[in-house]
C-alpha cells in the first residue's frame, strides 16, 4: 500500500516511505482546518499557471504545511492520492453561513444588522468582497469581536473602527466560516436582483423613462432595455468557485 492512515485530530495523518524517508503529512479533511490565508496564497499561485504537476505540489505544501523540497520526496502516485482527499474537500455542493466564530481565544460576530451598516462599513465591503486578494479585508468588515451577548443567541460587536482593525487577524479565519459568508451574499445579491427586476417590470413609470430613452437612441424598445438591464445586474452577483479539481 502506498500509505497508511488514522483519524487524529480531524485530520488524516500518513506516513510515506520513500528512499529510507519517512514523512508524517496531517491531511485537512475539512474545510474548517484551512486558513484563508492559505487558500488566498494558493489561489494566487494558481492563478495563470496551468502547470498541473506544480499545482498539484503547491496543493499539498500550501494546505499540509510541509516543505516544497519535501513534496518533491512524495512518489507521484502518492502526491494524487492527496490531492483528490484535499479536492473532496474544496467540492462540498453547499456551505453553512456561519454567524459566529473562535479565533485566538475571541469570539466574533457577523454584523448583527446589515440594514444599520454605515456607509464606512458599506463601502468597503464593496471594495473588497469579490476580490480573494482581500478577502481578508472584507472579513474584517463582516465580523469583529463579540462585546455583549443577549437573550435568543443575540449579541452586539465592536465598533467598526476600519479594516486595517482586524485584517490581518482574518487571515486565520477557517475557511467554512469564509466560504459561507460568500455564499450569504451571493443569496442575498440573488434576492437584491429578483427584487429590482420585479420593482423595474412593474413600475410604469420607469418602463416609460425607459421607452424614452429608447426613442431617443433609435433603441429596440423596452423590452430590450429590460434584458440588457437583466443581464448587468447579473453579472454583478456571481458565485466564487471553490473548486480545485482542474488541479
Amino acid at each position: 500500500m502506498p500509505f497508511f492512515c488514522l483519524i487524529q485530530y480531524h485530520k488524516i495523518v500518513i506516513n510515506i516511505k520513500n528512499n529510507n524517508m519517512k514523512l508524517e503529512i496531517s491531511i485537512p479533511t475539512e474545510l474548517k482546518e484551512i486558513k484563508l490565508a492559505q487558500y488566498q496564497a494558493f489561489l494566487k499561485i494558481a492563478k495563470d499557471n496551468e502547470d498541473v504537476e506544480f499545482l498539484n505540489q503547491k496543493m499539498v505544501q500550501t494546505f499540509c504545511n510541509i516543505d516544497l523540497k519535501d513534496v518533491a520526496e512524495i512518489r507521484f502516485k502518492d502526491v494524487l492520492e492527496i490531492t483528490a482527499s484535499l479536492g473532496k474537500m474544496f467540492n462540498v455542493q453547499s456551505h453553512k453561513f456561519i454567524n459566529r466564530f473562535k479565533l485566538g481565544g475571541v469570539e466574533f460576530g457577523f454584523i448583527p444588522e446589515l440594514e444599520d451598516m454605515t456607509f464606512g462599513e458599506y463601502t468597503d465591503l464593496d471594495s473588497y468582497i469579490g476580490d480573494w486578494d482581500n478577502m481578508h479585508k472584507a472579513m474584517a468588515v463582516l465580523y469583529r469581536p463579540i462585546t455583549k451577548k443577549g437573550l435568543n443567541n443575540t449579541y452586539e460587536i465592536e465598533k467598526y473602527n476600519g479594516s486595517i482593525t482586524y485584517s490581518d487577524v482574518m487571515k486565520h479565519a477557517p475557511l467554512d466560516v469564509v466560504f459561507g459568508a460568500n455564499v450569504f451574499f451571493y443569496h442575498l445579491g440573488n434576492e437584491l436582483l429578483k427584487s429590482t427586476l420585479t420593482y423595474l417590470e412593474n413600475n410604469q413609470e420607469v418602463q416609460n423613462i425607459l421607452h424614452q430613452h429608447n426613442l431617443d437612441n433609435d433603441g429596440g424598445g423596452t423590452v430590450q432595455s429590460m434584458l440588457l438591464l437583466k443581464e448587468t445586474l447579473q453579472d454583478l452577483i456571481e458565485l466564487p468557485n471553490y473548486q480545485l479539481t482542474n488541479v
